[in-house]
């Protein structure tokens, strides 16, 4: 039986060009889980590892249902305090704001059949028998992000923002304003890739 993969079935969601677009993306359904501080650090990582500690799970539930997916990429929005950094633009954010300000919540996409109940049984297994203590603070999360600029970025993150700056050019001259938070789709596992090959999607919602 073949698996559903949502990269392949949604490709608008998860194809990007190396210049500004715009796109529309409709209502999404995700695990996630909350933070602040270094994603650098070790609680970023073990925020992800519980993460797919738990998409695994409810990707074997279906599976057991004949209801088989592949687990999606990893993604991420990202905000920092805007009344503190107030006269900080978009490109000059990741330079000059220190990574402990930064928000964060990192998700993993699951397809549209996955109920609130199962969730909360996948978070039950990967915390009892897991032992992924972790996993008690996922939650579903609902986003409809709509109308936004999205960009392939190639490369390690620290030069996100010279890729940053064409998305606000590209905002600028189409007369766009910023409508949500920062989004960032991981198409590579940055903890295997090297930085130089590194394949992420910046999408800005607009309006």
């Amino acid at each position: 039986m073949s698996k559903l993969d949502l990269t392949k079935t949604d490709k608008v969601y998860y194809n990007a060009k190396t210049n500004p677009e715009i796109v529309y993306i409709e209502k999404t359904n995700y695990i996630s889980i909350t933070g602040k501080g270094d994603p650098s650090g070790e609680a970023f990582s073990e925020k992800i590892q519980a993460l797919y500690t738990t998409a695994y799970v409810i990707k074997f539930m279906h599976k057991a249902l004949d209801n088989d997916f592949v687990v999606p990429k990893l993604e991420a929005l990202w905000s920092f305090d805007n009344e503190k950094y107030a006269n900080v633009s978009m490109e000059e954010a990741p330079l000059k704001i220190p990574r402990s300000e930064w928000n964060y919540r990192i998700m993993i996409r699951i397809p549209d059949f996955v109920t609130q109940k199962q969730v909360e049984e996948a978070i039950n297994v990967a915390v009892n028998k897991k032992q992924n203590e972790l996993a008690k603070t996922i939650k579903l999360f609902e986003m409809a992000e709509g109308k936004a600029i999205q960009i392939l970025h190639i490369g390690p993150f620290e030069d996100e923002p010279q890729t940053l700056k064409k998305i606000l050019e590209f905002s600028t001259e189409n007369n766009l304003q910023q409508n949500g938070l920062h989004h960032e789709i991981y198409l590579s596992d940055f903890r295997k890739t090297a930085p130089e090959k590194l394949k992420t999607i910046l999408r800005e919602p607009v309006k």
